[in-house]
Protein backbone atom coordinates (compact mmCIF):
# COMPACT_ATOMS: atom_id res chain seq x y z
CA UNK A 1 0.00 0.00 0.00
CA UNK A 2 1.31 3.73 -0.66
CA UNK A 3 0.07 6.72 0.51
CA UNK A 4 0.31 9.58 -1.38
CA UNK A 5 -1.79 13.25 -2.17
CA UNK A 6 -1.49 13.28 -5.27
CA UNK A 7 -1.05 10.05 -7.17
CA UNK A 8 0.50 9.43 -10.88
CA UNK A 9 -0.91 6.49 -12.79
CA UNK A 10 0.32 5.65 -16.25
CA UNK A 11 -2.05 3.78 -18.37
CA UNK A 12 -1.14 1.58 -21.49
CA UNK A 13 -2.99 0.04 -23.30
CA UNK A 14 -3.58 -0.13 -27.39
CA UNK A 15 -7.61 -0.52 -27.59
CA UNK A 16 -8.48 3.21 -27.43
CA UNK A 17 -11.52 3.00 -26.35
CA UNK A 18 -10.19 0.74 -23.15
CA UNK A 19 -8.04 3.48 -22.84
CA UNK A 20 -9.90 6.30 -22.98
CA UNK A 21 -12.54 4.76 -20.74
CA UNK A 22 -9.53 4.23 -17.63
CA UNK A 23 -8.05 7.55 -18.07
CA UNK A 24 -11.65 9.19 -18.04
CA UNK A 25 -12.36 7.25 -14.75
CA UNK A 26 -9.75 7.98 -13.28
CA UNK A 27 -8.99 11.37 -14.17
CA UNK A 28 -12.69 11.64 -11.94
CA UNK A 29 -10.69 10.81 -8.54
CA UNK A 30 -9.38 13.75 -6.25
CA UNK A 31 -6.06 13.95 -6.35
CA UNK A 32 -4.75 11.95 -9.53
CA UNK A 33 -2.73 12.42 -12.24
CA UNK A 34 -3.43 9.92 -15.42
CA UNK A 35 -1.17 10.00 -18.41
CA UNK A 36 -1.65 7.38 -21.26
CA UNK A 37 0.51 5.73 -24.13
CA UNK A 38 -0.33 3.14 -26.47
CA UNK A 39 2.45 0.49 -26.18
CA UNK A 40 4.76 -0.60 -24.09
CA UNK A 41 7.59 1.08 -25.29
CA UNK A 42 6.23 4.80 -25.53
CA UNK A 43 5.25 4.28 -21.63
CA UNK A 44 9.18 2.97 -21.18
CA UNK A 45 10.11 5.94 -22.68
CA UNK A 46 8.45 8.45 -20.48
CA UNK A 47 9.42 6.60 -17.55
CA UNK A 48 12.76 5.76 -18.00
CA UNK A 49 13.25 9.46 -18.90
CA UNK A 50 12.13 10.21 -15.35
CA UNK A 51 8.15 10.34 -16.22
CA UNK A 52 6.77 10.59 -12.64
CA UNK A 53 4.66 7.53 -11.89
CA UNK A 54 3.23 6.17 -9.29
CA UNK A 55 0.87 3.27 -10.40
CA UNK A 56 1.36 1.96 -14.17
CA UNK A 57 -2.14 0.18 -15.25
CA UNK A 58 -1.09 -2.16 -18.59
CA UNK A 59 -2.65 -4.08 -21.19
CA UNK A 60 -0.69 -7.00 -21.71
CA UNK A 61 -1.12 -7.89 -25.50
CA UNK A 62 0.46 -4.53 -27.48
CA UNK A 63 2.85 -3.93 -30.36
CA UNK A 64 6.17 -2.92 -30.09
CA UNK A 65 6.41 -4.03 -26.32
CA UNK A 66 3.96 -5.59 -24.51
CA UNK A 67 2.72 -5.36 -21.07
CA UNK A 68 4.81 -8.15 -19.42
CA UNK A 69 8.13 -6.69 -20.61
CA UNK A 70 7.06 -3.36 -19.61
CA UNK A 71 6.67 -4.70 -15.99
CA UNK A 72 10.35 -6.31 -16.07
CA UNK A 73 11.98 -2.99 -17.13
CA UNK A 74 9.82 -1.27 -14.90
CA UNK A 75 10.45 -3.75 -11.64
CA UNK A 76 14.53 -3.61 -12.34
CA UNK A 77 13.84 0.71 -12.17
CA UNK A 78 11.10 0.72 -9.01
CA UNK A 79 10.62 -2.67 -7.29
CA UNK A 80 8.64 -1.29 -4.74
CA UNK A 81 5.93 1.46 -6.93
CA UNK A 82 2.69 -0.90 -8.02
CA UNK A 83 2.13 -2.61 -11.28
CA UNK A 84 -1.53 -3.63 -12.20
CA UNK A 85 -1.62 -5.58 -15.08
CA UNK A 86 -5.35 -5.56 -17.25
CA UNK A 87 -5.81 -7.86 -19.55
CA UNK A 88 -9.32 -10.23 -21.07
CA UNK A 89 -7.14 -13.31 -21.51
CA UNK A 90 -7.59 -14.68 -17.92
CA UNK A 91 -4.63 -17.35 -17.66
CA UNK A 92 -2.38 -14.29 -17.90
CA UNK A 93 -3.78 -13.03 -14.04
CA UNK A 94 -1.45 -16.44 -12.87
CA UNK A 95 1.50 -15.48 -14.84
CA UNK A 96 0.92 -11.54 -14.26
CA UNK A 97 1.25 -12.27 -10.32
CA UNK A 98 4.29 -14.81 -10.62
CA UNK A 99 6.26 -12.03 -12.82
CA UNK A 100 5.70 -9.42 -10.40
CA UNK A 101 2.10 -7.59 -10.88
CA UNK A 102 0.56 -5.97 -7.53
CA UNK A 103 -2.88 -7.05 -9.18
CA UNK A 104 -4.89 -8.43 -11.77
CA UNK A 105 -8.11 -6.75 -13.39
CA UNK A 106 -9.73 -8.66 -16.39
CA UNK A 107 -11.01 -6.97 -19.04
CA UNK A 108 -13.90 -6.22 -19.78
CA UNK A 109 -14.09 -4.98 -16.36
CA UNK A 110 -16.59 -2.56 -14.43
CA UNK A 111 -15.38 0.62 -13.29
CA UNK A 112 -16.30 0.20 -9.54
CA UNK A 113 -13.89 -2.80 -10.19
CA UNK A 114 -11.06 -0.48 -11.30
CA UNK A 115 -11.62 2.29 -8.52
CA UNK A 116 -11.04 -1.10 -5.61
CA UNK A 117 -8.25 -2.15 -6.99
CA UNK A 118 -6.71 1.18 -7.72
CA UNK A 119 -8.35 2.79 -4.14
CA UNK A 120 -6.39 -0.52 -2.49
CA UNK A 121 -2.98 0.88 -2.97
CA UNK A 122 -3.85 4.17 -2.37
CA UNK A 123 -4.77 6.48 1.27
CA UNK A 124 -5.70 9.92 0.73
Amino acid sequence: MIIIDNVKIVVVDDDILIKNLTVTALAYCVNREVRSFDNGRLAWEYINAGGEVDIVISDVDMPEMDGFALMKKFREKYPDKIFIIMSGVLEYETKSKMAGANAFLAKPFEINDLFSIVQYFVVN
